[in-house]
């Protein structure tokens, strides 16, 4: 007789902070879903070793961040996955992977995606340093917006134009007005182990 088990872990959750000021913030906490991998591993005992990524979206207008947005564990795009083993052969420039876009798209993330759905405004140049530990990569990048727009996905690419979709986050619609301005930053995470 042979056993089989089968286990899916399925969810969204959202959390809702008050800022300082008494200002809502609403921070997606997507991030479950990798806490539930990582207990699903533990309690097989398997040690596969999970991607994670993390954007913070500060909201700035005249001057003052006015709401901050962070998405956790969003997606890692397949062409983003290529570009990255092209970068190990030396055939194209990892530190490229640093141009921040903006879009207003609502569609879903994909691992085939290779633009955002509706990018607006010009992409932002991103430094690109170590974050908190060896392991994470971390880029940062301001775009300005010239009209009223709800923005609901950001993109981090390798080029000002064009170039290659490393990762695609959607998210809950940041409202700008002229002038405002969104300071993306960027984290991917690698764990060694195994």
């Amino acid at each position: 007789m042979q056993l089989q088990s089968e286990l899916l872990a399925r969810g969204r959750v959202e959390a809702l902070l008050i800022s300082r000021d008494c200002k809502k913030i609403t921070v997606r906490r997507n991030y479950y879903r990798g806490k539930v991998f990582d207990l699903v591993n533990k309690l097989l005992g398997m040690k596969l070793p999970v991607i994670r990524t993390k954007l913070t979206a500060y909201h700035i207008r005249d001057g003052k961040v006015i709401g901050i947005r962070e998405v956790y564990d969003r997606l890692v795009t397949t062409a983003g996955v290529n570009y990255l083993v092209d970068a190990l052969q030396n055939i194209v420039e990892p530190e490229n992977l640093k141009f921040h876009a903006a879009g207003t798209g609502v569609a879903a993330e994909a691992a085939g995606d290779t633009t955002l759905g509706t990018e607006v405004e010009t992409r932002a140049s991103g430094t690109t340093v170590e974050g908190a530990s060896a392991n994470i990569y971390r880029t940062v990048g301001t775009v300005s917006f010239t009209a009223t727009r709800a923005i609901t996905e950001h993109g981090v690419l390798s080029a000002s134009s064009a170039g290659t979709l490393l990762d695609r986050s959607v998210f809950t619609a940041i409202n700008v007005v002229n002038g405002d301005s969104i300071q993306f930053t960027y984290e991917l995470t690698l764990p060694s182990g195994g």
